[in-house]
């Protein structure tokens, strides 16, 4: 079973930007032990958040082709706490991508209040110096992350026209 961590994408720059929204509600199990009577969304949830929009992000950048996967936590540091009935943002940015890897860039606000930076590394593993070998069909970018930007105009660099619903 695989957890999504945001609900939707609300802008998406192909290459470059993506926000995506998180709702946090009472709903979400792990809320009712976390702490108990003051229910918290754990941050290592909301790096997970990032990392599913910021991989995304990434994956998207090179058509979904390569399985891209979380390599390195640069930096992730929380100024506030999160609590059910709170609207996140999430916005990622790419910083370098290469055929090997791509860092990126991140912060999650609650209406405008700066709640985290997160830094992440990403690698993609079909190209890893080791020369290991992964199945053929990408196990990363399945069609529930993919589905996610379904209802999102991705708007390209420079040069590109737009393009809608990349997922098929």
């Amino acid at each position: 079973m695989r957890w999504i961590w945001i609900d939707k994408f609300i802008e998406f720059q192909s290459g470059r930007r993506a926000v995506a929204v998180k709702n946090v509600t009472l709903a979400e199990e792990h809320l009712h032990d976390h702490f108990p009577g003051f229910p918290v969304m754990p941050e290592c949830l909301m790096i997970e958040g990032m990392a599913q929009t910021a991989g995304i992000l990434v994956g998207e950048a090179k058509n979904f082709e390569e399985k891209v996967i979380l390599a390195k936590i640069s930096k992730a540091v929380f100024f506030d706490f999160v609590v059910p009935g709170d609207s996140l943002r999430l916005e990622a940015q790419i910083g370098t991508i290469s055929p090997e890897a791509a860092s990126t860039n991140g912060r999650i606000t609650r209406e405008n209040q700066l709640i985290a930076e997160i830094e992440l590394m990403f690698s993609h593993i079909d190209q890893n110096l080791a020369g290991k070998k992964f199945p053929e069909e990408n196990f990363v970018f399945t069609g529930m992350f993919t589905s996610l930007l379904r209802d999102v105009v991705l708007e390209s660099t420079p040069g590109d026209s737009p393009r809608t619903e990349p997922c098929g």
